[in-house]
């Protein structure tokens, strides 16, 4: 099982950055699939949740309206498009997988808004 982030990096406050999760070893279209983020002296949190088909996705309060998440099943990828970062958006992103009461998680790419 592999799921590789990508598309992390610094950006200046009020800019976009889109990130990419490709998985592989595993049925994608089953499971639902989340970005988590940490930032430095804060605990891990729920960024944003697509269900299996895409039909349904929730957010942090944090982020609605500013990040949208969705996935291509046939690539077996999920993206995180985040527009108008703030600082407060800094942290590493995990991508999780999650089906039933299995998870996988991705390594993390970092995220810095700064100026």
């Amino acid at each position: 099982v592999q799921l590789v982030e990508s598309g992390g990096g610094l950006v200046q406050p009020g800019g976009s950055l889109r990130l990419s999760c490709a998985a592989s070893g595993f049925t994608f279209g089953r499971y639902a699939m989340s970005w988590h983020r940490q930032a430095p002296g804060k605990e891990r949190e729920l960024v944003a949740l697509i269900s299996s088909t895409g039909g349904t996705t929730n957010y942090a309060d944090s982020v609605k309206g500013r990040f949208r998440i969705s996935r291509d099943n046939a690539k077996n990828t999920v993206y995180l498009q985040m527009n108008y970062l703030k600082p407060e958006d800094t942290a590493v992103y995990y991508c999780v997988a999650q089906f039933l009461v299995q998870s996988f998680w991705g390594q993390g790419t970092q995220v810095t808004v700064s100026s």
